[in-house]
């Protein structure tokens, strides 16, 4: 892979904007699984079932993949920059309106739709990040902004021990001071990329909803995003009501496996642009399919437990730079809407499936269903890629879902602004 220390890739870019979009994409999305890190300590405070702690764990996800395309929109049409401010803005809001607004189940309620604010982040900073790459280091670029699901174990470690040594009401609070930094250094050091998408009517960036190729990116990014934040979610709920690991040490053990799938995003994206992203997710989509089986066992060990979800987070984590690798080489027009879409569509699968495993929970006594929900995702992918392989390479990407080169021959393309099927 492209290594993080090649002189090339650093050079080729412009650093500072793809710095300060990882930053941003790092603190908000801290923000919006803070929720799922003090999880514990909310569903002790409301008496929540598994089933309503699940689904008090979905409303951030829900309402942060459904904000995704029309963050990615206003983008098109505002820039990229000015629209990642404008979000973090939002989401200051939003932590503030905290001293209002958790005293009550429904209040909470809100505030994950408040802190779903912050999801929707995603497509504005990894376009923005990776807008002034050239397209043999879209991966990377990607895979770096996009390491900014690490803002998970930040709120994994952080939030737990806060909500013990102040409550957990007061921990929104002390978020806005990170985020008011992000803003102020995307303001000094992040530059609007040159790549500035050709814009559309509004009807056409609706028309990447009905391409089957969009649609296919989508349910790849159900199983590595999706499965990766919905599991984040449920972690600190499954190692306290599972493995009884005490509230304030949860995040201890939810950590190390998050911090995996980071570091892997930005591998993946690096392995991706040298190998192909067709090829790596045809193998990591067989990975998760053991891996969740696994997993499904429910392991007495916790630490077994952990092994298996960091190898499974990993992969997860890989697929993640896979996929976006790919998606700006077959939506070169509108990068920004099309990974807001597939964002949004695979974080919508992060929010079902904290309410399956609560679900699953109360119907069977077990967990287990909501990681075989998992099994059942990853061979749908597996299949998935296999049809399409053959298409994608005859049509607009080279052996394996490798960037075609300046001077190689170029198949016979479909429409790249992404408004064809």
């Amino acid at each position: 892979m492209e290594s993080l220390g090649n002189r090339g890739f650093w050079k080729a870019g412009h650093v500072g904007t793809l710095l300060t979009s990882l930053f941003y994409f790092d603190m908000c999305f801290a923000v919006w699984t803070i929720n799922a890190a003090m999880a514990p300590y909310i569903s002790e405070h409301f008496k929540l079932s598994p089933a309503e702690t699940g689904l008090m764990l979905a409303v951030p996800t829900f309402a942060g993949s459904a904000l995704r395309i029309p963050l990615g929109i206003l983008a098109q049409y505002v820039g990229r920059k000015f629209t990642a401010q404008i979000n973090m803005g939002i989401v200051a809001i939003g932590l503030f309106l905290s001293f209002f607004l958790t005293n009550t189940l429904t209040g909470v309620a809100a505030m994950g739709v408040l802190l779903g604010v912050a999801g929707a982040s995603f497509g504005v900073a990894l376009s923005l990040g990776s807008g002034w790459y050239p397209p043999k280091y879209k991966g990377l670029a990607m895979g770096i902004a996009g390491a900014g699901n690490s803002g998970a174990v930040i709120a994994s470690l952080f939030a737990p021990a806060l909500a013990k040594a102040f409550g957990w009401q007061l921990v929104y609070e002390f978020a806005i001071l990170p985020m008011l930094v992000a803003m102020v250094l995307m303001h000094i050091f992040a530059k609007e990329p040159p790549d500035r998408e050709e814009r559309h009517r509004f009807a056409d960036y609706l028309k990447i909803l009905v391409s089957r190729d969009a649609w296919v990116f989508n349910l790849m990014y159900m199983l590595t995003f999706g499965g990766y934040i919905g599991l984040t979610s449920f972690l600190p709920t499954l190692f306290y009501s599972q493995y009884s690991i005490p509230k304030e040490s949860v995040g201890q053990y939810a950590a190390g496996i998050i911090v995996m799938a980071s570091i892997l995003r930005i591998a993946g994206g690096g392995v991706a642009d040298k190998v192909g992203g067709l090829r790596m997710l045809l193998g990591l989509s067989a990975i998760t399919i053991l891996l969740t089986l696994a997993a499904s066992t429910l392991p007495a060990s916790p630490l077994v437990m952990v092994i298996i979800l960091a190898l499974c987070f990993s992969a997860m984590g890989a697929g993640n730079g896979a996929v976006f690798q790919l998606v700006p080489l077959r939506f070169k027009n509108t990068t920004a809407v099309a990974s807001s879409l597939v964002g949004e569509f695979g974080g919508l699968a992060g929010a079902f499936l904290p309410y399956a495993m609560g679900i699953g929970k109360e119907a069977t006594g077990t967990f287990a269903p909501g990681f075989l929900a998992g099994s059942v995702l990853a061979l749908a992918v597996l299949v998935a890629l296999l049809v399409v392989t053959g298409q994608w390479t005859a049509n607009w990407v080279g052996a394996g879902g490798k960037a075609l080169q300046v001077d190689e021959p170029r198949p016979v393309a479909i429409e790249q602004t992404g408004m064809a099927a």
